[in-house]
């Protein structure tokens, strides 16, 4: 086991977002879990790393010995911090998996230098092995007497990037006609389609973050590079959260578009929560997640905590459950992962059977998008959000994924507007606009 880390209260106040911007300027692997431009409460976390291999022994059945000192200090002291891709849970679960995938796992940073924002009380944490303590403090007191301006992230390349899509809307309906199609033969309950768009060139990825974060801030964003590849994400869901032996998922089902004023969002609002269609979604990944959480919980522990909450976001209005349950004696995150990665969410139920006719149907690997990213803690802590609303850039290109659950009653004519609803805010980030037969006013 590396040396734990250390950890102080730094004197200074600090903007997260100046930090990182000279944190990664200095190092190649670099991250930041970030709550959110001008977050009013929760934790961010920026820092470096070396790369490492999946965490999955670390347990998490452990409660928190000392409630006191967990409540006096970050939930994150130590770990490490990475994402999971999408065919790694795939391909554990048993369902096909393309040839072109991901390398099995994802990619983590074993964490080395840590900066911890409470942003309820502005208080600044930062952590790192005793050696290396002083000078990582001196690094993040001086990033705090820096009163140079740095450039605006809204100066944006105005829609001037080509996007390709995987799929045109027309051939994303038919797809949804054969997902209807399944659900009436029985093969499925409900299937989470997906597509992609592929912006070409290079990006600088840093620059897009900052415009992401700034058109749609979420509780669970982040900016991951690890070995020259950079995950992007302005994520509203939260998968997975272990603290004190307790896990809880968070799965979003049913989304609508924000409204032109004050009158027409409220009934977009009133609309989701009432959408017969979208409840039906929303519970069926309830009870799916309620049945994954059940192999490694305690007998008796899963509980509903929230059913059909309407959350609402810059973009977005979502319909929002939670689930969470007691850790069974011996749980690891590899055994938690294995119990429910990939999220239901982004599967359908029942799992296996929806991943299988997706793998078919998709007609290539999703990768990181509708994986997982966050961190895992040394001492049994998780939180990883679902890889949504997120761009990756790789090399001379970046991709955005955009998708929906297709149950019998989805009407394809608003599932194609609900892509172009999820797509669009990245794809802007990117300096891009939506391809014009998805952009079309008739599906949005």
């Amino acid at each position: 086991m590396p040396e734990p880390l250390s950890a102080r209260v730094l004197r200074d106040r600090v903007v997260p977002e100046a930090l990182f911007l000279a944190l990664e300027r200095e190092c190649a692997d670099v991250f930041w879990l970030d709550a959110g431009a001008d977050a009013p409460e929760g934790w961010s976390f920026i820092g470096t790393g070396a790369p490492s291999s999946l965490p999955g022994e670390v347990r998490l059945d452990a409660p928190t010995l000392d409630p006191a000192a967990a409540d006096a200090g970050p939930p994150l002291r130590g770990g490490w911090v990475g994402w999971y891709d999408y065919e790694s849970g795939a391909r554990a679960a048993g369902a096909p998996v393309s040839d072109a995938a991901d390398v099995p796992g994802g990619a983590w940073l074993r964490i080395s230098r840590l900066a911890a924002f409470d942003h309820t009380t502005g208080v600044v944490w930062v952590a790192a092995v005793e050696a290396d303590l002083d000078e990582w403090n001196v690094f993040v007191t001086r990033v705090a007497a820096t009163t140079a301006p740095y450039d605006d992230p809204a100066a944006n390349e105005a829609g001037s990037r080509r996007v390709v899509s995987r799929h045109t809307p027309t051939e994303y309906a038919a797809l949804i006609e054969r997902c209807r199609e399944l659900i009436r033969a029985g093969i499925a309950y409900q299937l989470c389609l997906t597509t992609r768009f592929t912006v070409p060139g290079v990006h600088d990825g840093v620059a897009v973050y900052r415009r992401l974060r700034a058109a749609t801030p979420a509780h669970h964003g982040g900016f991951i590079r690890i070995a020259g590849r950079s995950l992007l994400s302005a994520s509203p869901e939260q998968f997975l959260h272990a603290e004190g032996g307790v896990i809880r998922t968070r799965p979003i089902k049913g989304t609508r578009p924000r409204g032109t004023d004050a009158a027409r969002d409220a009934e977009l609002a009133s609309e989701l929560a009432a959408d017969v269609k979208e409840r039906a979604e929303n519970v069926m990944i309830v009870d799916l997640m309620r049945n994954d959480l059940s192999r490694v919980c305690e007998p008796g522990s899963i509980r509903v905590d929230a059913l059909w909450a309407v959350e609402t976001y810059p973009a977005v209005h979502q319909l929002v459950s939670t689930i969470s349950g007691t850790a069974a004696a011996g749980t690891t995150a590899t055994a938690l992962l294995d119990a429910s990665f990939p999220a239901g969410s982004m599967t359908g139920a029942p799992k296996l059977s929806a991943m299988t006719r997706l793998h078919d149907l998709e007609g290539a690997p999703r990768g990181v998008y509708a994986g997982c990213f966050g961190y895992i803690g040394d001492d049994g802590s998780l939180d990883l959000a679902m890889v949504i609303r997120s761009i990756v850039i790789d090399g001379a290109h970046a991709v955005v994924g955009a998708g929906g659950g297709i149950t019998w009653r989805s009407v394809a004519e608003s599932e194609v507007a609900e892509v172009a609803t999820k797509a669009r805010a990245p794809l802007a980030a990117l300096g891009a606009e939506m391809p014009a037969a998805w952009a079309s006013d008739i599906l949005n």
